[in-house]
This record gives structure tokens, C-alpha cells and sequence, in this order.
């Protein structure tokens, strides 16, 4: 494979699975990691995430083939330009992040004449820093590259070969067309759960330790979801407010017709829509996108696709 050299700038969930990742299935690549938190280049250290922890940015981009930004879209401004006089010139830029169309413009501007390939793997958990990364987070999972028109076809073959070498299946997507897929399939679903369990823990006739005692199993997933890093998902929010505004406009006319339906007594209508939602989890699972067991697999720490 052409890319030998990774550096992996941010150490947590998703840096730290593509650093084990790569020690497990491409042992042939070098990996070197950065993270502003000194305690996190600490922590990735002891945990070996990468074979090298470096000191700056600069040190982790020495030869680099290729460059993963794996902090918050938020962050990528100044860690772009961070590295801007350091990056060689042959090395491909990509990412990690759940947004991409602000994603491509920040890197573009940030760094001109470089070669740049967002990406998004869809696939993470509920938890983050260092100690949260595994190896197999990627395995059968989709990554979603969406190359420029100018990205040379070689240097999108390369990054296609290395996350395919992680375990990851490949879609090459227009990043608009992907925020407005992952707005419906992600981002809303996120908001919705941060919505429930906020508004739950508001309810004053209802206690917060009712709350916890009591929840459901479907409260419960929310929870779970909820417990996801604030950071990165305001930034997702911000950084892809259009496609989840129009998103979110949708889902609101749905609510608000399933109200309707309620308070009309329309119990087909409701039928209806239960038995389609359920087709398409059924559809999931077929897909391999989920599993069947009561705890979803997550006791064998299989990842959860709705980074």
C-alpha cells in the first residue's frame, strides 16, 4: 500500500481506534499522534495508540503519507493551521468528522495546494478520550470519502486501500449530499435524544431520581446517546446547520402529524408507521449494520453506527 507513514493528529475515540487499528491490521504502517491535552499524548503513550507520541503537531507530520484530523470540526481551523508549514507536500489530508462540506472548505483554505479527502467513518461509540479506542471499531462498518473534483485518482485510491485495510466498507459520496444523509440518519437522532433526556430531567412532577430508577429500555438508548462528547456534537450542529435545520423541519411536520393521529384516535395511521419503522430496523440488522441481541453486541464492544 502506498501510504506507510500516519499521523494522527487528536488521540481520542477515533484516533485512538485508527491508531490500534492500524497496529493490528496494517503493521507495516508507522503511526505518530498528537493531542493538544498533554495528559492525553500521556495516556496514549502507556495504551500504545501509535508507535510514536510526538511533542507538536510539526513533529507528528515529519514524512507523513498521510494526515487524520481526528478532533471536533470545530477545532480543525487551528490545528490546520497548526501544521500549515510543516505538512510535506505529496501527503494526503482527510479527517474524521461527522459534517463535511465546512470539513473540505476550512481545509482547502487553511491548506492550498495540498491534497485533501474528507472523510467520515460511521462508526463510534457513546464514549471518548484515549482509554475509549479499540481496533476493531471500523471492522464492516462504511467509511464516506467525498473527494474534490481536483483530488488526483491515485491519492483516492490510496486512502480507499487504507481505511479498507481497517475493515471498513467504502462509499464515495458529494459531501453535500452526505450531510443531508447523515442529518436523518445521525444528527437528528442525536438531537432528539439530547431533547428527551433534557426535557425528562426537566419535568418538575417528576423526580430525577424517578427518572433513573425507572427508565425504559427506550429511554435508556437515549441516555446512552445522550452520554455522547458535547463538544463534538455542537460542532456537528453548527458546522452542518443547514442540511439539520431542514432535516429537523421534516421530522417536526412527521411529529406533528403522529400527534394528530393521536389525539384523533387514528390507530391505523399509527399501525402504519410502526410497521414501516419496524421494516427498516429489521433491514439494518440484515445489512449488518446492527445487531439482533438484546444489548446490541456492545457487551463484545461491537461499535454503534451513529457517529
Amino acid at each position: 500500500m502506498a501510504i506507510e507513514r500516519v499521523a494522527i493528529i487528536g488521540l481520542g475515540l477515533l484516533g485512538g481506534s485508527v491508531g490500534l487499528a492500524i497496529k493490528e491490521f496494517l503493521p507495516n504502517v508507522a503511526t505518530r499522534g498528537f493531542d493538544t491535552d498533554p495528559q492525553v499524548r500521556a495516556r496514549a503513550g502507556q495504551l500504545g495508540l501509535v508507535n510514536t507520541i510526538a511533542s507538536s503537531p510539526a513533529q507528528a507530520v515529519i514524512n507523513a503519507d498521510l494526515v487524520i484530523f481526528c478532533v471536533p470540526v470545530g477545532a480543525i481551523p487551528q490545528a490546520a493551521s497548526q501544521l500549515a508549514d510543516h505538512l510535506p507536500a505529496d501527503a494526503i489530508i482527510s479527517d474524521v468528522g461527522s459534517s463535511k462540506q465546512t470539513v473540505a472548505e476550512t481545509l482547502k483554505a487553511a491548506l492550498p495546494g495540498h491534497t485533501i479527502i474528507p472523510a467520515h467513518p460511521v462508526a463510534g461509540t457513546e464514549r471518548s478520550g484515549p482509554d475509549a479506542g479499540f481496533a476493531t471499531l471500523f471492522q464492516h462498518r462504511w467509511c464516506i470519502l467525498t473527494p474534490g473534483a481536483d483530488v488526483p485518482p491515485q491519492a483516492l485510491a490510496d486512502l480507499r486501500a487504507f481505511w479498507e485495510g481497517l475493515g471498513a466498507r467504502i462509499e464515495i459520496m458529494e459531501a453535500a449530499h452526505h450531510d443531508l444523509v447523515l442529518a436523518v440518519t445521525s444528527h437528528i437522532p442525536h438531537l432528539i435524544a439530547y431533547t428527551i433526556v433534557g426535557t425528562a430531567s426537566d419535568l418538575e412532577e417528576v423526580t430525577r431520581s424517578e427518572v433513573i430508577k425507572y427508565s425504559a429500555g427506550g429511554f435508556r438508548d437515549f441516555t446512552r446517546i445522550a452520554a455522547s462528547n458535547p463538544t463534538m456534537w455542537r460542532d456537528v450542529f453548527l458546522h452542518n446547520r443547514d442540511a439539520v435545520l431542514e432535516m429537523l423541519g421534516r421530522f417536526t411536520d412527521d411529529l406533528t402529524a403522529m400527534q394528530r393521529a393521536i389525539q384523533s384516535g387514528d390507530g391505523d395511521a399509527m399501525f402504519e408507521l410502526f410497521s414501516r419503522t419496524r421494516d427498516i430496523r429489521n433491514s439494518i440488522i440484515e445489512m449488518g449494520q446492527d445487531d439482533p441481541r438484546t444489548d446490541f453486541g456492545r457487551a463484545d464492544h461491537t461499535s454503534d453506527p451513529d457517529d
